[in-house]
């Protein structure tokens, strides 16, 4: 596998040298700011198609609220007139 730190570091010497060739007394991001920000886009684009398509998998049926204490143990309490703790 190829140094990668190699390969990065000479792909920032040839962008600064693009960089530089703007006027010294203006403060621009430049080049090297404008690929930062299209990659940071793209990642964020291509973050929330994945969470879309996720979210589309989701499939959750919430029970009523009388539903879960009405069956099981809740229902032989209520009706032998015991009183269950409050959870949470």
């Amino acid at each position: 596998m190829p140094d990668m730190s190699a390969s990065a570091s000479l792909a920032m010497t040839h962008l600064v040298t693009l960089a530089k060739e703007v006027d010294e007394d203006k403060v621009t991001p430049g080049v090297l700011g404008f690929i930062v920000f299209a990659v940071m886009a793209l990642a964020v684009w291509g973050l929330m198609k994945s969470m879309n398509r996720h979210m589309g998998r989701v499939d959750f049926d919430e029970a009523p609220d009388g539903a879960g204490e009405a069956s099981g143990k809740g229902a032989a309490e209520q009706a032998s007139g015991k009183a269950s703790p409050a959870k949470g």
